[in-house]
């Protein structure tokens, strides 16, 4: 069963103009930060991944503060290109005592944008694989 669903989308020319180092060490994970450095215009990578983060603290009910709360949720890509999100800390907390055990990511970008949609589920419901 669904118990929350989030979507936030980043202007990646606005998030290129205002991108630092700084920036990049609290709002990421070394391990995103190495995926996104290994793609041609990582900035694109990272808009998408900082969509998915707000996106999963949209919702989980709560804005995102400092550095150790970014890094509470990590997106996770698999090497077969499927997406996952890590949870840990405060955002797992708030995930399990909102039921949720299960948090699908689905997230895309263009040259100017970046766009993430996250659904926490409960587990419970069985998924339907018959399409009438």
């Amino acid at each position: 069963m669904v118990v929350s669903v989030g979507i936030d989308i980043v202007d990646l020319e606005e998030f290129r103009a205002g991108l630092t180092d700084s920036l990049v060490g609290e709002f990421y994970l070394p391990d995103e930060i190495g995926y996104a450095r290994t793609q041609a215009r990582s900035w694109e990578n990272l808009g998408a991944r900082l969509a998915a983060k707000r996106a999963v603290f949209k919702a989980l009910g709560v804005d995102a503060e400092g550095a150790s709360a970014w890094h509470d949720v990590e997106v996770v890509r698999h090497e077969s290109g499927e997406l996952d999100v890590r949870l840990s800390g405060g955002a797992l907390a708030l995930a399990e005592a909102r039921g949720a055990s299960e948090c699908k990511l689905s997230m895309t970008h263009t040259r100017r944008t970046a766009l993430a949609f996250v659904i926490f589920e409960d587990g419970a419901t069985p998924h339907n694989t018959e399409w009438t």
